[in-house]
Parts: structure tokens; sequence; C-alpha cells
């Protein structure tokens, strides 16, 4: 990256590092079942919601206990099951028809990020009704209040039910527009185990790493401050201490119960201290050829992180203590080294590949070109690179064995 981009990039980061303590940043009001969501809607004087999940949660009868507690509460429920793995624009105008056409009054997200995320999504095309999502991408566009929205994550990881994000994908331009903006923060959401028990074990080692790289990116960026620092360190911990047997045992309820907590702690962390590279490339993998998101995030996570070098040998030593690897008394580089070692051990016990299929050479430029816009100059990463520079971590991740 060339000097002037260079300066420009850190001098906007330094601004919204400066800016945190009087941005309105807020922790949502947290339940512990979905059985207190009727007596909260009431509460609200809200007798019509849009529930917004996927089919295959409806399918397995997860959102099925919610449902007829609305229900036995005298609450209409109207319901959006169509979102897919990466939420389209397509998803969210149809989620928003449903909204207006049943007269709603609140929206809940059930799912993982993607339902979450459609839910924001749907909140702010309905507080701009006059705007394309394409017109709200970016940071702080969205500045009217959206209807009450709870989330219920049944996933631990995208962290979306405490964060300002929700990132759409246009299915036309193969690109994911991330928008930004502190009225997207749900003002609720219900961290229940209940909800996560038949999540499949390569999802739940997915969506964990995912809360893994969430937290590691926030931890080493240059826009920490002392709380997301605290919340990262105790997000590491948990996943290290929790994934595998949520991955083995998936109604281990102290598991689930602690990955959900992980997952809510890292989205706190990055939700201030934001992400990095290892999310902007997987953002683009995900809008050209729908990878999973986790799944981009895992493969990605240790390749970025041995690619920074010793500028994150200090902060990584840090988290291997936190997560319980450390050796005493050993180089901060032994433990940043043991610590990357670990992310990609523990991604081969619970089955995620090394590398990522379907990978085509001729799309790489675009993607690092994106990657590029979206991550500078917003993101305060430990080390800067330009899109050209970008590229070679699509080439570190390809597989193309089978060529």
């Amino acid at each position: 990256m060339n000097i002037v981009r260079r300066l420009y990039c850190r001098a906007f980061q330094f601004a919204f590092k400066a800016a945190i303590p009087i941005l309105p940043y807020r922790d949502p009001k947290e339940m512990a079942s979905v059985d207190e969501v009727p007596h909260l809607l009431h509460k609200l004087g809200r007798n019509s919601v849009l529930l917004v999940t996927d089919k295959p949660l409806r399918w397995a009868q997860v959102t099925q206990r919610l449902e007829d507690e609305l229900k036995k509460a005298g609450i209409k429920c109207a319901v959006f099951d169509l979102v897919e793995p990466n939420p389209t624009i397509k998803n969210v105008e149809a989620a928003r028809r449903v909204y207006i056409r049943n007269n709603c009054k609140a929206i809940i997200g059930f799912g993982g990020g993607s339902s979450i995320d459609c839910a924001k999504a749907v909140g702010a095309r309905l507080a701009y009704p006059k705007r394309s999502i394409d017109q709200m991408k970016g940071i702080l566009k969205i500045w009217r209040r959206i209807p009450p929205l709870i989330a219920i994550p049944t996933t631990a990881g995208t962290g979306s039910e405490v964060t300002v994000a929700s990132i759409i994908t246009d299915s036309e331009k193969k690109h994911k527009y991330a928008m930004n903006s502190f009225p997207l923060i749900p003002k609720y959401n219900v961290l229940d185990p209940r909800v996560t028990y038949t999540l499949p074990p390569s999802l739940t080692a997915t969506t964990g790493m995912d809360a893994l790289t969430h937290a590691v990116e926030a931890y080493i960026g240059r826009s920490t401050t002392k709380k997301t620092r605290a919340l990262a360190r105790e997000a590491v911990k948990l996943i290290f201490a929790n994934v595998e047997t949520a991955y083995k045992d998936g109604r281990n309820h102290e598991a689930r119960e602690n990955m959900l907590h992980a997952s809510n702690r890292a989205g706190l962390a990055f939700s201030i201290s934001y992400v990095g590279y290892v999310h902007a490339v997987a953002h683009s993998l995900g809008g050209q050829y729908g990878i999973a998101h986790g799944l981009a995030n895992a493969v990605l996570l240790p390749i970025v992180l041995e690619d920074y070098g010793p500028c994150v040998y200090g902060k990584l030593s840090e988290l291997a203590a936190a997560a319980g690897i450390a050796d005493e008394g050993a180089s901060e580089e032994h433990n940043a080294v043991k610590f990357i070692k670990a992310v990609r051990d523990m991604n081969k016990r619970m089955g995620i590949p090394e590398k990522l299929k379907g990978i085509d050479r001729k799309d790489i430029p675009v993607m690092a070109g994106h990657a590029d816009r979206e991550a500078n100059p917003l993101y305060p990463v430990p080390k800067l690179m330009d899109a050209k520079e970008l590229e070679r971590f699509y080439y570190m991740a390809a597989d193309w064995s089978e060529e």
C-alpha cells in the first residue's frame, strides 16, 4: 500500500478510535429463554410480530416452541422462513413485504447470523422505505429507529445479536454489502442453549471458529479498549474450553451455553474494535461463491495470522495465555506460533479443511478489490495491505488439488 493511502487509513482509524467514548454503542438486554419473548412483546405493546428464520429450522421444529408461546399469548406471528445461508437483497425485500402485509409491529430474527442479519436489514428498509440496501451500505448511513428487534441466535458464532453490522448479498452482482449503523443493534437478545441443540457438528465447528475469529481480530487490531480486550480474552478462553465438547456432544447444555456467551462476548468486542482482513476476504468469497462465512473464516484465520508475522506476536501470546496453552517463560514468538498451530489443530480435529475448493483464479483480482474496499480504511488491522497484497490469501486458501 502506498504511503499516502496508508496515512489516510491510519488517520481514519485513529479518528474512529478517539470517537469510541461518545458513539452510541449499547448492549442489548439479555434474556435466557424464548419463553420470555411473549411477555416482553406485551410489555412493549406489540401484538403482531414478523419471525425471520430459515426452512431447516422450521422443519426441525426449533422455532415451534416460540410460535406456540406467541399463539397462547394472543400475539399474531407472521413468518418469513426463506432466508438463505448468505441472505440476499431479495430475501430482505420479500420479508419486508410480509411485515407490511401483516401489519407487524416488531421483528424477531431467529437463527444464525443469516436470519438475524436479514431481520436487521428488514428493519433498515422499513425505516428508509425509499432507500435501497446499496444506498445504506457502509458506515453510519442508518440513523432512524427501526422496529423493536429481538435476536435469538441458534448458532454460537456470528455475534450478530449484539453488533452494529448486517451483511447482505447482492446475488446478481455476487457481492456482499456490509451495513454498519447503531440502530441495527438489536434491542433484545435471547441466549437459550436449547435452541442450539440441533445444530449439526459441522456448523457447530465453523460457527465456533467464526466466534474465535471475531475475538482474535478484535484483539489484535489497533482500536482496542480495555473493555474489548477483556471481552475478547474471555471469548477465547470459553471457545478453547467448550467448542470441541459442543462439536462432539450437541446436547451438552453447559458447553452450548458457554459457546453462546463466547459468541456474545466476541460480538461485543468486534462491534467496537472491528475485525480485519480475515473477514474482508471471507465476505468476498461468500459473495462470489456462497462459501459459508464461518468455514471461510476458519480456513483463513491461521493463514492471515501467520502472514502478519512479528507485529502480532505480543497479542497472540496474550491470547495463548487466555486459552491456557502458553508456555510459561517462553518468548512471545513461541507462544504466538503455538496459538496459530492450536487453531489449525482444532480445525483439523473438528473436520474443517485446511483449504477451500471452488476458487477460480480469474476471480481473485475482483474479490481482492472487494476485500480492499471493505477493509480499508475502516478495519484497524495490525498491518495494512492493498488489493494486490490481499490476493495472496486467496491463493494460499485455495484447494486446486483436483485440477
